[in-house]
């Protein structure tokens, strides 16, 4: 466990893991749900669907196993810049903890330099570091605004994130058109309504409806 707060590795040490995942226990285990409802796993389409669920695991849960230091590299430039950076309908998936069913949408990240900023690349893969896991929305959207808090050391950071999820569509209360919206907001972001208001004016001008 690392305990700086100012290391980007202390922000998701608890999930970080450097062993692969273990297929053959998730094929097992997928093999004996089948199993457990109803059905017969010997059946032709049914054959091969322990391996495939384990390989589809491995890719949306794969944030656990990108290393947060790692990511962002050498990518971080000290350049005299201190005006609004706004990378918006940064499309995102994960697995809601709850129930394991998808919940997807977009994130907006909008930060303003200090001395530094962050290849435009890594943005988005700053997105799937924390949503490749199994997640809550509202902790994802504090993850990445605080990661890129401590990496960059900005005057502010602001994460939007919007998201469908398919544990409300599709069972227990079924709302097919009801989307979650969560924002975590730093340093002259949540200190200045006016910066707030800009970033959250753009994002919202020319916004896209969320369809699955």
């Amino acid at each position: 466990m690392v305990d700086d707060c100012n290391d980007p590795l202390a922000l998701a040490a608890d999930l970080f893991c450097e062993e692969e995942m273990d297929l053959d226990s998730i094929e097992d285990s997928v093999e004996k749900i089948l199993t457990a409802v109803g059905e017969d796993t010997t059946r032709e389409g049914l054959v091969r669907t322990p391996h495939r669920v384990a390989k589809s695991y491995q890719e949306l849960l794969e944030g656990y196993r990108m290393d947060p230091r790692a990511l962002i590299n050498d990518a971080v430039f000290d350049i005299a810049y201190d005006e609004m950076v706004i990378v918006r309908d940064i499309e995102f998936s994960s697995l809601c903890e709850h129930h394991m069913l998808p919940f997807m949408g977009r994130v907006h990240v909008a930060y303003i330099p200090s001395d530094k900023v962050i290849g435009l690349s890594k943005i988005p893969r700053i997105v799937d570091l924390f949503s490749r896991r199994l997640q809550v929305q509202e902790r994802m959207t504090k993850q990445i605004a605080d990661y890129i808090d401590v990496v960059l050391k900005p005057q502010g950071v602001a994460v939007v994130a919007e998201g469908l999820h398919m544990c409300m569509m599709l069972r227990g209360v079924k709302k097919h058109e009801a989307r979650m919206t969560t924002s975590a907001m730093l340093g002259v972001f949540r200190d200045d309504l006016s910066t707030r208001m800009e970033f959250l004016d753009s994002i919202s001008r020319g916004a896209k409806e969320l369809h699955i």
